[in-house]
C-alpha cells in the first residue's frame, strides 16, 4: 500500500498557563493514526479532519511548539473546537 493512501493524524495540546504556543503531542500514519483517533474519541477530544494541516504538523517533532506560520490555521481549529464546546454546553442547559 502506498504511504500517501494511509490515514494520518496529529494531535495538539495547549496549556495557556504553561506554553507559549500549542505543541504537537502525537502524530502517526496508518495504525498509529487510527489509534490516535480512537483514543481521542474515547476521551471526547474533538477531532477535525484537515489533511493539509496534518501534513504540515507531521513535519514537527513530538512536544515541539507549532511555528508562527501555523498560528492562524491552528487558531481556527481551536476557535472551531471552542464553538462546538459552547454549543454542546448550551444544549445541556436547555
Amino acid at each position: 500500500m502506498k504511504r500517501n493512501h494511509l490515514k494520518r493524524a496529529a494531535a495538539l495540546s495547549y496549556d495557556e498557563g504553561k506554553q507559549i504556543a500549542p505543541e504537537l503531542s502525537a502524530k502517526g500514519i496508518g495504525l498509529v493514526a487510527e489509534n490516535i483517533i480512537k483514543k481521542a474519541k474515547e476521551n471526547n477530544v474533538p477531532i477535525i479532519e484537515d489533511p493539509s494541516l496534518v501534513e504540515l504538523l507531521s513535519k514537527l517533532d513530538i512536544n515541539e511548539a507549532i511555528p508562527e506560520q501555523l498560528y492562524e490555521a491552528v487558531a481556527e481549529v481551536f476557535a472551531f473546537i471552542y464553538q462546538v464546546e459552547q454549543e454542546a454546553k448550551a444544549r445541556k442547559i436547555k
